[in-house]
Parts: structure tokens; C-alpha cells; sequence
């Protein structure tokens, strides 16, 4: 059966809770587990019997760095990838209808749409025998997980038969509680769903041509018509008409809106390498750094065997780790260097900084409650009554921290060369 994948990538405006990390790369190449976060959903599509082509899709400008990735990712995995680039951004309906000819040539029966702010295990192939079993041609499949009652609000949620699993509602982020299961952005379509798609088109055409006459704006907020929302505008209509169902798994699965939420999320990629990637994490050697936890390390980077790296570490290219340094649930950027004796928890390094002898940078984790199975990661405010929420320390590229300071739950912008310890702070 010939399929294909639209990955949606967004753009330079969305991810701004990514920053100061996405000024340097667009955020789905920023490093998660230690490859880009947008590698994790091609290879998982690349896995599916009958995928015939991967298409990304966004309004980033043509980006070098974005071509370089395509080119490496379509030779290691040995199949067609290309770049979409949206004149504007669409809403996640609008980007797959404008560029519907080029997702149905080549005749694909079926094809997954994915968002790639998520982490998941992808189960599109169990996704794809469930649609087999449960739909028709005229039918979707939406990936649904349990969260718990208060987060559910936070996200699109989902009322199904319990029998058929067939969607009954669907309210995008409601304001009391409807369900606990939730959208996780992950999708199965056939070509039929252009036709949905295709008469919120032609409503908003309508809404926009009476607009000037009403002097009000169209009813999805925005000038344009093709602007389009599978969630908001499309999921909404077509539940209770027996054309969408739920498939819920219980693999893992957590958005990444900000920098916070990347090392959780390398945390569950990390742990998913001991049964799928085996050979991505490091392991204790004699003479060897000391491993604990799950921990991958770029063979171009250089640690001293008197380390201690772990739990939920990531340490990229050409990083250089010191004597006596102790990294844990961290990603360390490519290019970066830790002198001797720095301790670094709960931060993410940028690319290219410098940290002095016998420093400390330390962040708050922002993990889901270990004790509820259905948490979910909070989509932590950045400011809450006038002050910094305490969350993971961020430094930007090219930061220098001088030796012996303390730098707590604080963000660095890129390019700073700081002289003295601080706490709870952006430093601009």
C-alpha cells in the first residue's frame, strides 16, 4: 500500500518558548538525544512498510542548515525527503491543502501527518493495522494518549465509544473537562479528508467575502482563508459522523513547546535507545569516564575519564569535558567545553559556550509528577507574578561563565561573557 508522511515544522515565529536556542537553529534540528528533534519522526516513518516519501512541511525560508539535514537524512535512510515551503503559515489543515497535489502524486493511499514540536514512541504502524480494521477510504485515524483531568484542559480533547473508538466530540483545549483522552498530534488521512478541509475553504471564502460588510473578523481569527486548523476547524465537524477514530497508546509521549521540555524529552528518547538504538548509548570501559543512566556521547567529543555523566545526558560534536566534571540530565551543545570540576544539572548548554573551573550551573527540572502514570509535562509560563518561573537554565551559544560563579534557574542570551554568579534571572 503506497503511503506517505507530511512532517509540519513550523516556522521562525512559533517556538519563541524555544528561545534563545532557536535563534541558532530552527527548532526541528535542535538536538534531542542527540540527533535533531525532527530525525526521531523520520526515522519512525521511514520504518513503515510501503512509505514512498516524507514531506516536510513550514514557512522557514530555504535554510542551509535545513537542506544539509534533508540531504544526510534522505542517504541514511533511503528515501525520498523534501522541504514544502508554505508562503505563510497555514494552520496545521491549511499547509496539507495547499500543497495536496504534491502529497497525492505518486497515487499514496494513505498518508500520516505529524507535528514535530512531540516526542513519541510513533506507533504508525499499529495506527495504520488499526485504521485497516476499524475504517474505510473516507475514514481517519487521530493518535490519542491519557493525561490527567486538570491537563487534559491544555490540549484537544477526545470523546470516543468505548467500543468502536470512533470519535464522538472533539473540543480543542476546553475550559471545563471533557475528556482525559487527548490529541497527540500524530495523524492517519486518506485523500477524503481534502474534501473536509476543503469545505472549510470555501466557508471561510464565504465568511471573508461578507467580512467587509460586516466589518468583523472571519470566525478562525485570521485575513486568509487558506489559514486552516485540522483541529479547530476540521476534527470539530467531523466527530459523531463516524469518519474519525481514536487509536490510544500507552507508549510514551510529551510535547516540546519549550527548552525545558527537550531534556525531558531526550530523557524518554534516551531510554527508548536501550531497546532501539543499543549502540547510541555510552558504556562504562575501564579507564572510562563513569556512565550512570542512560547517556549518549558524539565520538567527537572529548571526556575525561574522571567525569561522571548521567542520568539523561546528551553530549554533542567536538564537546570537551574536564576533569573531575559532573553532568546530569543536561544536553550539552556542540562545540561547548566544561573545565575541570564544573557540575552542570538540569541545563542545556549552547553551542560553542565555555564553562570556568569549579563553577555550578544548576536549573529547577520542569519533569510531569513521577507519581501520577498520566502527567503530562507543563507548559511552564516563563513569568508567573511578576517573576522568573524557577525551570532549567539555558545558555545561549558562545556564553562564557567565569570560574567559581553559581548560575541558578536562569537564561543566558547568546554572546555573553558574564563575570559573576547569578540567580532567577534573564541576562540580556
Amino acid at each position: 500500500m503506497p503511503l506517505k508522511a507530511v512532517i509540519l515544522i513550523g516556522g521562525p515565529q512559533k517556538g519563541t518558548r524555544f528561545r534563545p536556542l532557536s535563534f541558532e537553529v530552527p527548532k526541528p534540528l535542535f538536538p534531542v538525544a542527540g540527533v535533531p528533534m525532527v530525525q526521531h519522526h523520520i526515522e519512525a516513518c521511514a520504518k513503515v512498510p510501503g512509505m514512498k516519501e516524507i514531506l516536510l512541511m513550514g514557512f522557514y525560508q530555504p535554510h542551509e542548515a535545513l537542506s544539509r539535514f534533508l540531504v544526510s537524512a534522505q542517504q541514511e535512510f533511503k528515501i525520498p525527503i523534501r522541504y514544502l515551503q508554505e508562503y505563510a503559515a497555514l494552520g496545521t489543515g491549511g499547509g496539507i491543502y495547499h500543497f495536496r497535489d504534491q502529497i497525492l502524486s505518486g497515487g499514496a493511499e494513505a498518508f500520516f501527518v505529524l507535528n514535530a514540536d512531540v516526542c513519541s514512541e510513533f506507533p504508525l504502524q499499529e495506527m495504520l493495522e488499526f485504521w485497516q480494521q476499524h475504517g474505510d477510504m473516507h475514514s481517519f485515524v487521530i493518535l490519542g494518549t491519557t493525561a490527567n483531568r486538570t491537563q487534559a484542559l491544555n490540549y484537544g480533547c477526545i470523546v470516543a465509544n468505548a467500543d468502536t473508538q470512533e470519535v464522538q466530540h472533539y473540543v480543542e483545549k476546553p475550559s471545563t473537562f471533557v475528556s482525559e483522552i487527548i490529541n497527540c498530534g500524530i495523524y492517519l488521512f486518506t485523500p477524503a479528508i481534502f474534501q473536509h478541509i476543503g469545505e472549510v475553504f470555501q466557508r471561510n471564502q464565504q465568511e471573508l467575502a461578507l467580512c467587509p460588510y460586516l466589518g468583523e473578523e472571519s470566525s478562525n481569527g485570521w485575513q486568509r482563508a487558506e489559514v486552516i486548523r485540522l483541529e479547530q476547524d476540521v476534527f470539530t465537524a467531523l466527530a459523531g459522523s463516524g469518519k474519525l477514530h481514536v487509536y490510544k497508546t500507552d507508549g510514551f509521549w510529551s510535547q516540546i513547546k519549550s527548552a525545558g521540555s527537550a531534556i525531558y524529552a531526550s530523557r524518554l528518547y534516551l531510554n527508548q535507545y536501550s531497546k532501539s538504538h543499543p549502540e547510541r548509548l555510552a558504556q562504562n570501559k575501564p579507564g572510562g569516564p563513569v556512565i550512570r543512566g542512560n547517556v549518549y556521547i558524539h565520538p567527537t567529543a572529548s571526556i575525561d575519564n574522571t567525569a561522571v555523566l548521567g542520568p539523561n545526558v546528551s553530549i554533542g560534536e567536538g564537546v570537551t569535558v574536564g576533569a573531575g566534571v559532573r553532568v546530569r540530565e543536561s544536553i550539552v551543545l556542540h562545540g561547548a567545553s566544561l573545565h575541570d570540576h564544573t557540575c552542570v544539572l538540569n541545563t542545556i548548554v549552547g553551542w560553542d559556550s565555555t564553562i570556568g573551573r569549579w563553577a555550578r550551573v544548576e536549573g529547577t527540572p520542569s519533569d510531569p509528577n513521577p507519581n501520577d502514570p498520566y502527567a503530562k509535562i507543563d507548559s511552564e509560563t516563563l513569568f508567573r507574578d511578576g517573576r522568573l518561573t524557577p525551570s532549567i537554565t539555558i545558555l545561549g551559544c558562545s556564553v562564557t561563565i567565569p570560574a567559581e560563579v553559581v548560575i541558578l534557574n536562569s537564561i543566558v542570551l547568546p554572546h555573553k561573557e558574564l563575570s559573576r554568579s547569578y540567580k532567577n534571572q534573564i541576562i540580556l
